[in-house]
């Protein structure tokens, strides 16, 4: 059953979406959107409303943005393409307040050169904006490039994680 919620945060009212397990053994985050993102969730029919179901990620997003978590620890739910999975992947081993190049990426996913362009795209279709740290991939010459919630929100998140911007 897809559940859904909102979580204010500095970068707006964010939309979380889960996949809420049979079982009752909790729920599989799908997607974290932003207001105006590129590509984001809208609600939809059937879905319900339920902010208890993501009380443990509201409750590390509070943390990340007051600068008590660096690495989030979530069930996410199975997304994607086997290629996407691997760049999202490369995506979370990106530590904390560092940034790499497209470039980069795709080397350790095994898509150099012309890849970098099917990693930047794999990377616009992350579903999971903030906990999935996408916004510490930059151009090669150090600039801000690709971000599903605007290059504001990706130069802030990098601010709030003391990043520097090579």
């Amino acid at each position: 059953m897809t559940v859904y919620a909102y979580a204010d945060g500095p970068l707006g009212e964010m939309l979380l979406v889960g996949e809420k397990s049979a079982d009752g053994g909790g729920t599989a985050l799908a997607s974290l959107s932003v207001p105006g993102q590129k590509g984001g969730a809208v609600v939809g029919d059937g879905w319900r409303h339920s902010p208890e179901a993501f009380t443990g990620v509201t409750a590390q997003l509070r943390d990340y943005f007051a600068g008590r978590l660096t690495r989030f620890d979530l069930l996410y739910a199975d997304t994607g393409t086997d290629f996407q999975r691997r760049v999202w992947r490369a995506l979370e081993d990106i530590p904390y307040g560092t940034t790499v190049t497209y470039g980069e990426i795709a080397a350790r996913v095994g898509a150099p050169g012309a890849g970098v362009r099917a990693v930047g795209t794999a990377i616009g279709r992350n579903p999971l904006l903030v906990v999935r740290p996408c916004h510490r991939v930059i151009g090669a010459d150090g600039a801000l490039r690709g971000y599903a919630g605007g290059l504001e929100r990706k130069e802030r998140l990098l601010g709030l994680e003391g990043a520097l911007v090579r």
